[in-house]
């Protein structure tokens, strides 16, 4: 109930946020579209009284007059579209301007709950599809479409019997709008999944490009994308010939339309009952007025996915406002407890650590040992905070993770992944977490404790140095390093090192060593999954993690002494035996 009550106040807050924001511009854009429709019938009266009034007076002054009176209305209508169009298109920016940080928030947290990089990017490309759509064609056909009673009713003065036909034009359109609408959104969620997959396909095999390279399977995984392509195309075909189909037919009823009108005014002409300006004027009223319908039935694939972009976007923006901040903790300074943890994959639900509960104090650390694929690397996701809890707490000075603000929280963790990445920026950015505070004293600090300041230093740009998207230009080692020169940056109380030696020469895992009896000595805690004792030198306790439970866990000394070793050892030959 309180979830559900939650979600409704966060709706009503997206909700009011969105009147505040656009309530004004929309009263104004449907008032100049009002404006452009009343303008749009120039054509008509100037027809009208061309035939009705110049020809049959024969005066070329009352020509003059209504061809200038004519030009001067048609430059107004010229110029209040313009200001609509620019008008459109500054909303769309000012939408990008507020959703799209709130939507690159989402896509990086997406990733931690199993969704993949293409999903998670989509909110972005939510936000590209819904600005490129405001610049479009489609917005002005929904702002036209609720004047076309004014052109009907023109034509319904003209004669009843037009207005008639007309209107029967009109509901003929309508319909079909509202049939592509019943066809695209049956398709338009599942060409969307597809392209996800598509996406998610492409970007898995960009990113392991070497590999298709050196093993000679690049062709198989094109077969791969060829095969999620096809599907992606069969959808986006059978959505395209959707609205293919119906803009054809909405164009050729059209015609009709004009046609059957200048028939019935010729044929009323005949009887007497129409004069010859009021057939010219009829066709372009009522062409007029099914031209906003025409346009939209064109675009209704661009309405369709500018609409769900748009649910998507405020989806996201109800499940950031369900996030309550939470007020502000000091900082933690003298335990870390673990309470019965147990952590699920977040993709498949799978449970990949049961219950494990330990406590750790100021100056201790701790060494995480036990077989691959046993739970280690769950672990420190968890302790990290990247990996939601399914039971249990993680807790600092008695505080739950959720407590803290990640921002807050980042100030008090330090994290080194076992896949080192660091970001499209320079060295010096990395380091420190792309900080505001130009804490240069601080960066050198963190550098020198990961023992990699030299090396920086050697460098053609030092700490200015640009690591590209990959990181190219730096060995694994020395990527590693800098790692952990960002996770030590700013003296965190917590530092958690996921594999820290595993591309470390002798150099760096002596500079490993330093670094956690440093932490040690500041008052922090380490923790530290290793596969190499030699990452342990600087740890007092040892925890054993196999198959998703902590087995053993006390003094270094202890865990590892002789009979406990070859214990381990056994438990992980037979293992692998069976």
């Amino acid at each position: 109930m309180r979830t559900s009550n939650a979600r409704a106040l966060s709706e009503r807050r997206v909700a009011d946020l969105i009147k505040q924001e656009f309530r004004g511009i929309t009263i104004y854009l449907f008032t100049v579209s009002g404006l452009i429709n009343i303008l749009a019938l120039t054509g008509a009266f100037y027809m009208l009284q061309i035939y009705d009034r110049a020809l049959t007076s024969g005066s070329v002054p009352t020509l003059l007059a209504l061809s200038a009176l004519a030009v001067g209305l048609y430059l107004f209508q010229g110029l209040f579209d313009i200001v609509r169009s620019q008008v459109l298109v500054r909303v769309g920016a000012r939408l990008d301007r507020k959703f799209a940080p709130l939507a690159h928030q989402v896509a990086i947290d997406m990733p931690r709950f199993g969704f993949s990089t293409s999903e998670s990017l989509e909110r972005g490309r939510d936000v590209d599809n819904l600005r490129a759509f405001l610049g479009s064609q489609g917005p002005m056909a929904l702002f036209d479409m609720p004047w076309m009673p004014v052109y009907v009713l023109f034509v319904y003065l003209l004669h009843p019997l037009l207005g008639a036909l007309t209107l029967g034009g009109v509901v003929v359109l309508v319909f079909l709008a509202i049939l592509g609408e019943l066809l695209s959104r049956r398709l338009a969620n599942a060409t969307q999944q597809a392209m996800i997959n598509r996406n998610a396909i492409a970007d898995s095999n960009a990113r392991n490009a070497e590999i298709l390279k050196a093993m000679g399977f690049a062709a198989r995984a094109i077969e791969n994308f060829r095969t999620a392509n096809s599907e992606h195309l069969k959808l986006q075909t059978k959505a395209n010939d959707v609205v293919g189909t119906l803009g054809a037919i909405s164009r050729v009823l059209r015609m009709l339309l004009q046609s059957a009108i200048l028939g019935l005014g010729a044929y009323l002409t005949i009887q007497g009952d129409l004069s010859a300006g009021a057939i010219i004027a009829s066709s372009v009223a009522a062409t007029r007025a099914l031209a906003p319908v025409d346009l939209a039935i064109g675009n209704w694939k661009n309405v369709v996915s500018a609409r769900n972009a748009f649910k998507r976007l405020r989806d996201t923006m109800i499940a950031l406002g369900e996030a309550k901040p939470p007020m502000e903790l000091p900082p933690p300074a003298s335990a870390l407890r673990v309470e019965m943890l147990t952590v699920a994959a977040p993709g498949s639900g799978r449970i990949l650590l049961t219950d494990v509960a330990f406590e750790l104090k100021a100056g201790q650390a701790l060494g995480v040992i036990g077989p691959s694929a046993g739970g280690k690397t769950t672990l420190v996701r968890a302790l990290a905070g990247i990996w939601p809890p399914l039971r249990g707490a993680v807790r600092l000075d008695d505080a739950d993770l959720s407590q803290w603000p990640d921002e807050k929280l980042g100030d008090y963790v330090g994290y080194l992944p076992q896949d080192v990445a660091l970001l499209n920026a320079t060295i010096e950015q990395n380091i420190s977490r792309f900080s505001t505070r130009h804490d240069s004293a601080g960066i050198v600090r963190a550098a020198k404790a990961a023992g990699v300041h030299e090396m920086i230093v050697r460098l053609d740009n030092g700490y200015d140095t640009q690591l590209g998207p990959h990181g190219d230009t730096l060995s694994a080692g020395q990527r590693q390093r800098i790692g952990l020169a960002r996770a030590l940056y700013g003296d965190p109380f917590l530092v958690i090192m996921d594999e820290p030696n595993s591309n470390l020469d002798g150099e760096g895992e002596a500079a490993l060593t330093e670094a956690i009896r440093g932490i040690r000595q500041r008052g922090g805690i380490a923790i530290v999954v290793a596969h190499r004792p030699s990452a342990l030198a600087a740890v007092d306790l040892v925890a054993v993690i196999q198959n998703g439970r902590m087995t053993a866990f006390g003094p270094k000394e202890e865990i590892l002494a002789p009979h406990r070793v070859t214990s381990v050892a056994e438990r992980q030959s037979r293992e692998v035996t069976a």
